[in-house]
């Protein structure tokens, strides 16, 4: 991990000591989730413990401004299976994946949103369908025609967009990148998240681009989704940051067309 620009670096001792390889990491990035944050993790960890004995949890707190850090601390505390790693300031969301990857010993490797609007069930069906079909790359699409929904209208609207966008940009035979649960084989996205040039929103998109363009076998999952943000709670996705994904997308482009396969 750089620690250049981080300060109050905190490391949870059972990853510094992790020589001990699970079959499966799961990387939750959190920004200032304290209210939900510890029941998420307990509950997380509760579920995947039904269709997986050896694994770990590993939140990444990225530089949250509110008590989300001791939330996680104290749901470590009550699940020995939780880990994290904590830091200031705010990296974004793919730093934050990418530290996470960094730490995670495991045969298998998941990105899963702490927010729980996505059931951490689902890895139970990506594990198999990636086994099964001999995959690198398991990613829960919301386009998927067997998928169920309960979501904005115009979050649907901008993932349609974005499936647009990738198709004609990248040549992507995937309809949905953004979606918060993915599965990858661990040695496939340790080597994907090295040298990454996004920390935002557009990881997901420069992460399955560069996938892609080294050949990796990549399937799509149907997802449950119920959005749980109340509107009291202030959306992620402003309009700044779509504009921000769009110009990261165009040098995700620049960088792929320059690079040698």
């Amino acid at each position: 991990m750089d620690t250049s620009n981080v300060s109050e670096l905190f490391i949870s001792e059972s990853l510094n000591n992790n020589s001990k390889k699970n079959c499966l990491c799961i990387i939750m990035p959190a920004y200032n989730e304290g209210m939900h944050i510890r029941e998420n993790l307990l509950k997380a960890s509760e579920i995947v413990s039904g269709f997986v004995h050896n694994y770990r949890l590993i939140v990444v707190n990225d530089g949250s401004s509110d008590d989300t850090l001791e939330e996680i601390i104290s749901a470590s505390k009550a699940d020995s299976k939780i880990s994290y790693i904590s830091y200031k300031p705010n990296q974004g969301k793919g730093k934050a994946i990418t530290n996470g990857v960094l730490y995670a010993n495991a045969d298998y490797i998941a990105f899963l949103d702490s927010d729980l609007e996505l059931n951490p069930i689902m890895l139970k069906g990506f594990l198999k369908a990636m086994k099964e079909e001999q995959a690198d790359i398991v990613i829960g699409s919301k386009l998927h025609k067997a998928s169920k929904l309960e979501y904005p209208l115009v979050r649907r609207i901008m993932s349609i967009g974005y499936y647009l966008v990738l198709k004609l940009m990248f040549r992507l035979d995937i309809k949905d990148t953004q979606t918060g649960i993915k599965l990858f084989r661990a040695s496939v996205v340790k080597s994907l998240t090295k040298d990454m040039i996004t920390d935002g929103y557009a990881y997901d998109i420069e992460i399955l681009a560069k996938a892609n363009k080294a050949g990796c076998k990549i399937i799509e999952m149907p997802i449950e989704l119920k959005f749980k943000r109340e509107r009291k709670e202030k959306s992620r996705i402003s309009l700044k940051t779509s504009l921000n994904v769009f110009k990261d997308t165009i040098k995700i482009k620049k960088a792929l067309n320059n690079s040698v396969t």
